[in-house]
């Protein structure tokens, strides 16, 4: 039995940040509601990379994405392509290198800025290309998507957690401030999502360093948080999950398969239809 997946991607967060600026995810924890988990992202700890390694379970060096710069399609079986083939509806509201890496490359804001084509392996999307576009409009793209188009698999995906940490540093008024405001944000939409039956993971590409930058071994630029919420989840506290898995742990739970990738059985509940 498949399960509707959100996958909420907050760029640059780093793990202790996110554990302890984010109330409302936080309160869900408290409650039973949420599992949190440290992840260790792979390496480089670069956006574009971990993307294609998140929505892959491929690591950079073998995707031979391996920097900011490449930007060409995916070579690899995604999450999207996956969910297209086993005849499921996907969507995205996220940085314009997801359209590169799964649509088309390079991005053309007049073309793809808005996406619709069922033909797509990101078949609806509204893709900004700015980093400073405002979390709070990226959460409400996401949710019109959402509305709209009712999709199997819906990727989140705002930067301007980031775009703080470049600017302030990982140590910085302005970093903590800009994850407690989508900390915010997710306590406006979160609601909706689970009551809709959504299965809800919310986690990070990499973290931040105070030289205001990312790429490199540092454990505050390699540790990120995972919040996984919705009754598909086992919430088991012991578990270890790795960032390679989040691939083909969305994939269980849409009931898709195809990837071959092994993931912590534990870990996630068995999907048992009564």
């Amino acid at each position: 039995m498949s399960q509707k997946v959100i996958l909420v991607v907050l760029d640059g967060l780093e793990y202790g940040v996110g554990e302890q600026c984010m109330g409302f995810l936080q309160a869900l924890r408290e409650q039973g509601q949420a599992t949190l988990y440290k992840l260790q992202c792979e390496l480089p700890s670069m956006s574009r990379p971990l993307y294609e390694a998140i929505l892959t379970g491929v690591a950079p060096v073998n995707s031979g994405i391996v920097h900011n710069a490449v930007c060409r399609l995916s070579t690899q079986q995604s999450i999207f392509t996956l969910a297209r083939a086993g005849g499921l509806t996907t969507a995205a509201a996220a940085y314009h290198w997801f359209s590169e890496l799964y649509n088309r490359a390079p991005f053309s804001a007049k073309r793809d800025r808005h996406t619709a084509d069922p033909e797509l392996a990101i078949q609806y999307g509204s893709f900004y290309h700015q980093d400073h576009y405002p979390d709070d409009h990226l959460f409400a793209d996401a949710e019109a998507l959402r509305r709209r188009h009712d999709p199997d698999f819906l990727l989140v995906h705002p930067m301007n957690i980031d775009d703080a940490g470049h600017k302030a540093g990982w140590d910085s008024t302005k970093y903590r401030n800009t994850v407690r405001h989508a900390d915010m944000a997710l306590s406006e939409y979160l609601p909706d999502w689970l009551a809709a039956g959504y299965q809800v993971l919310v986690t990070s590409d990499h973290g931040m360093n105070n030289d205001f930058s990312h790429g490199g071994i540092l454990p505050e630029e390699r540790m990120v948080p995972l919040y996984v919420m919705g009754q598909g989840f086992s919430h088991n506290a012991e578990s270890r999950p790795q960032q390679l898995e989040l691939c083909g742990a969305v994939c269980q739970l849409l009931g898709i398969q195809g990837h071959g990738k092994a993931f912590p059985q534990d870990f996630y509940m068995p999907i048992i239809q009564e």
